[in-house]
């Protein structure tokens, strides 16, 4: 797929700039216009299209876990009784406020759901699974399987198949 054909609005100066915001979201437009090559205006201009139409989602911090003390990452497949539209949206909607539940997918194969946890311990993680997890709508099973080396993590989305790569 061409860049043009993948989203018609993005050009190589709209990737330029998701780049570099991808690499310092705290930039300012002045810092941005120099990093991409724009004037002032119209950098301002294209960043709030981009915002606007949903390409750019928000600005937030990237947090270090194991600076705050959350040592253990868990991922935990999770497969439920049913497989009904009603028993997956009450499943869902149980975990949307469980802070140690970082993301969540429905996934093929074995499972229902995906679950990535983060908790401070081994411990504290055994207590979420058998007093949280395990208490959820629908759950029939868990598998949980822990990350022992993080090789590689990253916010930024691959933006090469907007540029005509592979």
């Amino acid at each position: 797929m061409s860049p043009s054909t993948a989203h018609p609005s993005l050009d190589r100066t709209d990737l330029r700039i998701l780049d570099a915001l991808q690499s310092d979201g705290r930039l300012t437009n002045a810092e941005l216009a120099e990093k991409v090559g724009l004037s002032l205006s119209p950098c301002w201009r294209r960043l709030k299209r981009l915002e606007e139409s949903g390409v750019i989602a928000g600005y937030r911090a990237e947090l270090n876990r194991k600076a705050l003390g959350l040592g253990v990452t868990a991922f935990v497949r999770i497969d439920i009784e049913r497989h009904t539209p009603a028993m997956e949206r009450r499943f869902e909607e149980a975990i949307a406020d469980l802070d140690e539940i970082v993301a969540c997918h429905v996934i093929s194969g074995e499972g229902a759901f995906m679950l990535v946890v983060m908790s401070e311990s081994l411990e504290t993680f055994s207590k979420f699974a058998l007093d949280v997890l395990m208490a959820l709508p629908g759950v029939k099973d868990t598998r949980t399987s822990f990350s022992l080396k993080e090789v590689k993590s990253s916010p930024a989305l691959p933006l090469r198949h907007l540029r005509g790569g592979r």
